[in-house]
């Protein structure tokens, strides 16, 4: 039996064309003009509606220990999320201690999510120690289970962070491997700094961590991991860019040659510093780092978006509850559990606020949201496009649905939305995972562990 959709527009990151798509298996198998459905075949009309690719989110965490709690959501509620919202593949992030062997690491993340995710995932691999050890075993996951991404932070000194020397061994490493290695920007000390001096003047709020972590020092940091590239010859991403100053370093470093691809995220398109300031402690709803900005960053987003100068528009959904987990850091704000639940809403804000307005053409829009993401990360072409060969991740799009986000109607696991009362106008209304029907209409109807772990191309060599 195949499942044949018909009389929709397929989008694409360069056509626009309207065909019908046939899907036998797990994936695409004809592309024509007027396909005749088969006895026992599952036809979905998708007249009125666009066709895309299924859309990847190259930026989450799913399974997350992190500031003495843990992410709330599990692969199960994740997928499901993520599906209803047309994301059909995630990459999270596999992040062992600095104490902890990447292989234990590993080990306990396929735990967590082999069997339990609805859709399709890999991970990022977190470099928080690098020594020869450790790059045996980075070699092995590299090679062996198609983990061809490395992730260090630039940030949390004494945790997750690592020092310039081991930064330096990383990024020689992912090189000679092929694997490409995602940053998260920021100068450890400096934060560490203003931080002790914040909370010594008695500025414990949440309103304070913008103070903790300015500009200027997400910009020293993605100069920095800039130098570190151009002198590796590494190919390097920057997660979660949310300002001029730090884009302007990634675009000065690409001028001079540095491979280098920029992520930003959907809160930064969105919300500004303004969220974080609200009054007793509703602010702690939408900490994060790097934090809020200024709303004068989203017009310079949106264009390096538009200009396809930004790659790719992730998350970053790190999901903690307000009651009884941002409230951690009550009486400090260096204690509240950084990070904002929005897997369900990005495609569906990305469409309102970019297609509906016109900041974004519906090609750049499948660009940044689904197919770049797979160019990087090694999926390319079985996931990010419509052809025939590529499995059957599609997404039937209603552009004409009015609605509103909100934590009482959503699908992830928090007790809160970071984008409350936000309208949208438009939304999935199905999805399919390698030929299987998902969603229909904002419900699940897929299958719980049909979601495989994918090996990937490490693309990124010499």
């Amino acid at each position: 039996m195949g499942l044949l959709i018909q009389n929709g527009e397929i989008v694409t990151p360069s056509e626009r064309y309207r065909a019908d798509i046939y899907c036998e298996g797990e994936t695409i198998s004809r592309i024509a003009s007027k396909i005749e459905a088969k006895p026992g075949d599952e036809t979905v009309d998708a007249s009125g509606k666009y066709v895309f690719p299924g859309f990847i989110d190259p930026h989450t965490h799913i399974y997350l220990p992190f500031m003495g709690t843990y992410a709330k959501d599990t692969y199960t509620t994740a997928s499901k999320a993520a599906l209803i919202g047309g994301t059909t593949c995630f990459v999270d992030f596999c992040i062992p201690g600095r104490d902890e062997e990447p292989r234990d690491a590993f080990a306990t993340w396929n735990e967590k999510s082999e069997g339990n995710s609805a859709c399709d995932f890999t991970y990022h691999m977190a470099v928080t120690r690098c020594d020869d050890g450790v790059k045996e075993q980075l070699k092995h996951i590299v090679e062996k289970e198609g983990i061809a991404s490395f992730k260090v932070f630039l940030a949390y000194k004494g945790a997750f962070g690592v020092p310039d020397e081991e930064l330096y061994h990383t990024l020689k490493l992912a090189r000679s491997l092929g694997a490409i290695t995602t940053a998260h920007c920021e100068n450890a000390d400096l934060v560490l700094e203003l931080q002790k001096e914040l909370i010594a003047a008695g500025k414990t709020g949440p309103e304070y961590h913008y103070d903790s972590r300015p500009a200027v020092v997400e910009a020293e940091g993605t100069g920095h991991l800039m130098t570190f590239a151009e002198m590796t010859d590494a190919s390097v991403y920057v997660v979660h860019l949310s300002c001029k100053e730090a884009l302007d370093e990634a675009m000065r470093a690409k001028e001079r040659g540095v491979k280098a691809y920029v992520e930003t995220l959907i809160q930064y398109l969105l919300l500004d510093k303004t969220y974080a300031e609200r009054p007793g402690f509703e602010g702690a709803k939408y900490v994060m780092s790097p934090p809020l900005r200024d709303k004068s960053n989203q017009d310079v987003l949106w264009r390096a978006l538009r200009n396809r100068l930004i790659h790719t528009l992730a998350t970053d959904h790190a999901p903690f509850d307000f009651e009884t987990q941002k409230t951690m850091g009550k009486d400090d704000f260096t204690k509240i559990p950084n990070g904002i639940p929005s897997l369900e809403d990005r495609v569906n804000l990305l469409f309102t606020n970019g297609v509906k307005t016109g900041r974004l053409d519906l090609q750049t829009f499948v660009d940044c949201a689904s197919t770049q993401a797979a160019k990087i990360f090694g999926l390319y072409p079985r996931k990010g496009t419509i052809q025939i060969g590529a499995d059957a991740d599609l997404v039937v799009y209603d552009p004409n649905y009015e609605g509103k986000i909100s934590a009482k109607t959503h699908h992830i696991a928090t007790d809160y939305s970071g984008f409350e009362g936000f309208p949208i106008a438009g939304r999935p209304s199905v999805v399919t995972v390698r030929g299987e029907v998902a969603v229909r209409d904002g419900a699940f109807v897929g299958t719980v562990g049909r979601g495989k772990r994918l090996a990937r191309e490490a693309t990124h060599g010499a």
